[in-house]
Formats: structure tokens, sequence, C-alpha cells
């Protein structure tokens, strides 16, 4: 089976959750292919929003994904994730499923808790998050509480020094939350240390991401 990861951060961090995620629901003997371009983040981060330029990039790595044969496409972005919800029509006409990291996640923290802190460095990722919750709470006609908090001076870090800085504003979840939800994939190797420190869930979409790709293509061989 060939997988298309499309990435818009590219920290070695990020990679190798994801990969390693992959792996664990695939098996070893798969097929992985990517496709990256940071730039797409970094004017969106700019911008504030994703606009139509960075849009249309990520859209053509979608569409190389398919065209070079892969059976699934995981988006890795959370902040562009409103662009794979835009793909689904032709998700369904390709038959390739393209799958955002971070819903399954979102889904379990609604079913799971009211009070959610949601955990970013960027504002960009911070919102599409908090619209994922939202909509999927309506959807299931829950009612959910959102508890920002946005990690500030995190670029540039190394791993240990950004753990640290992880655990600091986690520290802002405490008596104010039910569960912490990390709205990059990149946070989480930080989350057994998050969880251990304050006794709270902590939970990190590559996991989430990776089943949830199985499951569509699972789904998608039984029909």
């Amino acid at each position: 089976m060939k997988i298309g990861l499309i990435y818009t951060s590219t920290t070695p961090e990020l990679i190798h959750l994801v990969e390693e995620e992959i792996k664990k629901a695939f098996g070893k003997n798969i097929c992985l292919v990517s496709w990256q371009d940071p730039s797409i983040l970094a004017q969106v981060r700019e911008s504030g929003y994703v606009t139509a330029q960075p849009a249309a990039r990520l859209i053509k790595m979608f569409m190389e994904a398919v065209e070079q044969g892969c059976d699934g496409i995981l988006n890795v972005c959370s902040s562009v994730g409103l662009v794979a919800d835009a793909m689904q029509p032709v998700a369904k006409l390709t038959g390739v499923p393209i799958v955002r990291i971070d819903e399954e996640m979102c889904r379990n923290a609604v079913e799971r808790a009211e009070k959610i802190a949601v955990m970013a460095t960027l504002p960009t990722t911070l919102d599409p998050t908090k619209a994922t919750l939202c909509r999927l709470a309506e959807e299931k006609g829950r009612k959910i509480e959102l508890i920002d908090i946005l990690v500030e001076g995190a670029f540039g870090l190394d791993p240990v020094q950004f753990q640290k800085k992880m655990a600091d504003y986690a520290k802002l979840a405490v008596g104010r939350a039910d569960i912490i939800l990390f709205a990059q994939g990149s946070m989480a190797y930080c989350s057994q240390y998050i969880e251990s420190m304050y006794h709270i869930p902590v939970l990190s979409s590559p996991e989430y991401g990776a089943r949830a790709l199985k499951k569509a293509l699972e789904d998608r061989q039984d029909c």
C-alpha cells in the first residue's frame, strides 16, 4: 500500500512521529511518499489565514499524490485543514481518501470532555482547531468550553527546551480543563511528559490521524 504524506512543516520531530504512527497502524510493509512545502505554512502565518496561493499549492500536492498512485493521503498540517475539507468531493471521485491528521483527535476530545484546553504555538493553528472542535460538538449536540493556550517563544528551541516551554504553558490548564489537546502534530512528543507532570489527559494528532486514515481505507474496501 502506498500512503502520501502532505507536509507544510518539516521539523524532524514531526516527520518521525507521523511516520512512526503510520507504520504502527499499517505495519512496516508500506510505501510512504512525502510532499513537503514549508512555504505554505510560512505564507499562512504571514497572512493570518489560508489565502488562495498557498491553498492552490497544497491542492497541487494532493493531486500529485493521487496521480502518483497513492492509496490514501494524510494532510499533516492543522493550519490548512479547511483545504483538506474542501478536497473531499475529489477524494470521493478518485476513490483516494484525503484525511486530516487532527479531525479524529478533535472528535475524541469532544466525546470525552466538556472543558478542553487547546495548545498551539501559532494562532493560525489555534483558530482552525477550535473551529473543528465547535463543529464536531454541534454535530453531536454537545456543549464544550474551549480554553486557549498560545505558547509564545517556542520557535527555534531544541526539543528539550521546547518540552519545558510546553510544560510551563500546560500548567495554565490545571484546574480549568478536563483534557489538553495539542493543535500541532509536532507537539506530540511532549504529551507523556505533560500527562505525568499534571495528571491531565493529553491528546496529540499523529496517532489519531494514522488510525483515521487506516479506517478510511478499510471503509473504502468494504464498499
